[in-house]
């Protein structure tokens, strides 16, 4: 059975995740590419864990990170999401960030960007979320690139060594910052109309 969409786009589905969906979460969060700028790639057994959680984590808030499929045959490909940052005390209690990793067949598509838009508008216009971040390691052009297609701005007095990074990976500590609020969302949406 297909999991109904929480989101959709013009080419994908943002949905639940499914069973069937376990083995490209792996893929994913063991692919040396997608996890060049993370500490670590994570085995079988911890990608399943994690894939659990996420599946059996109840969002009563609207927040998660959920399987992005292919419109066409509902193929997972990745998955985006927004989610508590968790970094305090970098930034406070509650700052919503949004985040993404895809399969790297999938990529130089515009799947994320795409995902990643219509999560952004979801955020303001159904969540009513004040403000939405997204950060990366500097280095990381990929995300960054999409965080500034999907229009957030950089805040660089905002950036920050991340405090789950190793102090042992210095090239991965530094993250850059982005990030744009409703009324600055507002108000790019009333230029589309």
């Amino acid at each position: 059975m297909t999991p109904a969409p929480l989101i959709e786009t013009a080419r994908l589905r943002l949905r639940d995740w499914s069973e069937g969906d376990r083995d490209l979460f792996h893929e994913i969060n063991a692919d040396r590419k997608v996890m060049e700028y993370f500490p670590f790639r994570r085995t079988r057994a911890e990608s399943d864990a994690l894939f659990d959680r996420l599946r059996t984590t109840i969002l009563e808030d609207g927040l998660g990170f959920h399987a992005v499929a292919l419109k066409n045959n509902d193929e997972a490909i990745g998955f985006c999401g927004l989610a508590k940052a968790g970094v305090e005390p970098v930034l406070p209690a509650g700052t919503v960030e949004i985040g993404w990793r895809l399969a790297t067949r999938f990529w130089g598509h515009g799947y994320i960007t795409e995902a990643a838009g219509a999560l952004l508008d979801h955020g303001f216009a159904t969540l009513q979320l004040p403000e939405i971040v997204s950060f990366a390691v500097a280095a990381n052009r990929r995300s960054v690139a999409v965080m500034e297609r999907i229009g957030l701005r950089r805040d660089t007095a905002r950036d920050f060594d991340h405090p789950r990074v190793p102090d042992d990976r210095p090239d991965l500590k530094r993250h850059v910052l982005y990030a744009i609020g409703r009324d600055e969302w507002k108000k790019r949406q009333s230029r589309r109309s």
